[in-house]
């Protein structure tokens, strides 16, 4: 009898979110390998992406009825690739809660119907528990209850608890990637509107215009150039792995390294002047990232990735100066893909 992972021509995946920062990353990752037969992009709305061996259609999570959709999209799939996440409205928590998290199990209940054998979720460094800063850092055994004032880190931890019991299902192989932050050239405009506003022109990110990087406590984090982590989902679809994995690069950046990066100077700055500026502007709808994810942030650990090395057989391509460096370049010159999440708009 003939198994799925035997079928002529390959592997067929499904990627939820495919339009996205990682998703496009994703995509491109799996329709070049000889393995794989044909990937199905699941977003909100159609994408104007051509891509070899990959077909588009749209679902929204978000609503009851896309279940039973769903259901109907994955029959006959090797592997789902769960990406499709929600960072805004940040000020309605319900909403994301709606998108993201009963959003997710609908993925999870639809793979379990269809009877797809492998599932591989985007979970995250904002899962953890706060912890400590310093290298090697923490491994997957780390707690992952999150940091509960943000609205990001909580559905991320909720998600590990239903995965918690989703992946005792003895005919599933559930894998979750945990990486640090994610960025490439062509995603720079999304993350901008996401973190900074769509108001604030990109020509103004310019390191000769940056007088300082403010040196606050617990300014410690990880960077990985986004095709680096779709690298590892391509992996994870394609091997015998389970459980969780952390995805990082190094070296570990701390304000000390931005301001080398950016020819700037470190200025001591008390982290209660910056919340307290932060939760001024996020209140008068200036700015759109919550002080509450600046909370969180702080408090993240660093990450060991020797799991992802030794067992899913993984290393980043590119430094985390690279990553940055890419996502910087992104947002002077306003690059963008043809996607509604990634579309490019320089602004003054």
């Amino acid at each position: 009898m003939e198994t799925r992972t035997e079928r002529p021509g390959g592997k067929r995946v499904v990627v939820t979110g495919a339009t996205g920062n990682v998703g496009t990353g994703v995509v491109r990752a799996l329709a070049a390998d000889p393995e794989i037969g044909s990937v199905l992009g699941l977003a909100r709305r159609r994408p104007g992406l051509d891509i070899a061996k990959v077909a588009w259609d749209t679902v929204d999570l978000s609503r009851e009825h896309s279940e039973e959709r769903l259901t109907g999209l994955l029959e006959g799939a090797d592997a789902v690739v769960h990406l499709a996440w929600r960072f805004q409205p940040t000020r309605d928590p319900v909403t994301t809660w709606r998108s993201n998290v009963l959003g997710s199990q609908r993925v999870f209940r639809a793979v379990e119907r269809s009877g797809v054998p492998a599932l591989v979720h985007a979970s995250s460094v904002g899962a953890y528990s706060p912890g400590p800063k310093d290298e090697p850092g923490v491994d997957e055994q780390w707690p992952t209850d999150g940091w509960p004032d943000a609205a990001y880190c909580r559905e991320k931890a909720y998600l590990e608890r239903v995965l918690d019991t989703f992946e005792l299902h003895p005919q599933i192989r559930v894998v979750r990637m945990r990486p640090g932050f994610l960025f490439k050239e062509t995603a720079a405009p999304e993350q901008r509107r996401i973190f900074a506003g769509r108001h604030v022109p990109g020509t103004l990110v310019r390191p000769d215009l940056l007088p300082f990087v403010p040196d606050l406590e617990g300014l410690r984090f990880q960077v990985l150039h986004t095709d680096d982590a779709a690298e590892a989902y391509r992996l994870a679809v394609l091997r015998d792995v389970r459980g969780p994995f952390n995805l990082a690069a190094d070296p570990v950046l701390d304000a000390h390294r931005l301001a080398e990066l950016l020819g700037a100077r470190t200025v001591r700055v008390p982290r209660a002047l910056v919340r307290t500026a932060l939760a001024t502007a996020w209140r008068a709808h200036a700015v759109p990232a919550s002080p509450h994810l600046f909370d969180a942030v702080l408090r993240l650990p660093v990450l060991d990735s020797t799991r992802a090395h030794e067992e899913l057989g993984w290393r980043p391509a590119r430094t985390a100066e690279e990553a940055l460096s890419a996502f910087l370049r992104g947002v002077r010159e306003g690059r963008g893909e043809d996607t509604a999440p990634l579309a490019g708009r320089k602004i003054g």
